[in-house]
C-alpha cells in the first residue's frame, strides 16, 4: 500500500498485521481517486473508519487543503499517526481517536462542512446506513460535496438516504464503491 499521487506519491504506508483492518487496494484506491479528481483540488475532507489513513493522506497528498480522520482503534491511530509523519503531510491532517457518530455529532455542533468524505467501515457489521443517515441529518456534506463508501458487495444500501442520493456504482472483486450526493 503507497500514496499514488501527489505530494507524497512513493511513500509506503504502515497497515496493520492481520485481517482486522483491511486497507483500499492501491488499484480500487486509483479507480475511486480517477472518479473524483475533480473534486479534489483545495476540497475539506472527512475519512471515517479511516484504519491506516489512506484515503485521507491520499488525498491531501493531491492537493485537498485539508483532511481530518477519524478512528477508533488506539493501535490503529498510531499507524495512521506514523503514516502521516512518512509523508510529512502532518500540517494538513488531524487524526481523531473517536467513535464516528461521536465525531460526527461533534463536526455538526461545529458547523463543519465536507467537500469529500469517504467511509470505509467494517463490511456487513450495518454501520452503512445510520452513518449517511447522520451525515445528512446533521448537513456536514457542502453542497456540492460527495460521499464515497466502500463496502462489500452483500451489502445492501439504499440509493436514497435522507436527501443523499447514490449517483454512482463501481464494482471491484467483492468490493463495492457507491457514491452520493445531495439531491438536487
Amino acid at each position: 500500500m503507497r500514496i499514488i499521487s501527489g505530494e507524497a506519491k512513493g511513500v509506503k504506508l504502515k497497515a496493520p498485521k492481520g485481517i482486522k483492518t483491511r486497507p483500499t487496494s492501491d488499484k480500487v484506491k486509483e479507480s475511486v481517486f480517477n472518479i473524483i479528481a475533480p473534486y479534489v483540488e483545495n476540497s475539506n475532507i472527512l475519512d471515517l473508519f479511516s484504519g491506516t489513513g489512506n484515503l485521507g493522506i491520499e488525498a491531501v497528498s493531491r492537493g485537498a487543503a485539508h483532511a481530518y480522520l477519524v478512528e477508533k482503534n488506539r493501535k490503529q491511530y498510531n499507524i495512521i499517526k506514523e503514516n502521516i509523519l512518512k509523508t510529512k503531510l502532518n500540517d494538513k491532517i488531524e487524526v481523531i481517536i473517536e467513535d464516528v457518530y461521536i465525531a460526527l455529532e461533534k463536526f455538526g455542533k461545529s458547523n463543519h462542512k465536507f467537500d469529500i468524505i469517504f467511509m470505509d467501515p467494517p463490511y456487513l457489521k450495518n454501520y452503512i446506513i445510520p452513518c449517511l443517515g447522520k451525515i445528512a441529518e446533521i448537513n456536514l456534506l457542502d453542497a456540492d460535496g460527495i460521499i464515497i463508501v466502500e463496502h462489500d458487495i452483500k451489502d445492501i444500501i439504499p440509493e436514497v438516504i435522507n436527501n443523499l442520493v447514490r449517483f454512482k456504482e463501481k464494482k471491484y472483486g467483492s468490493t463495492m464503491i457507491s457514491f452520493y450526493r445531495k439531491e438536487e
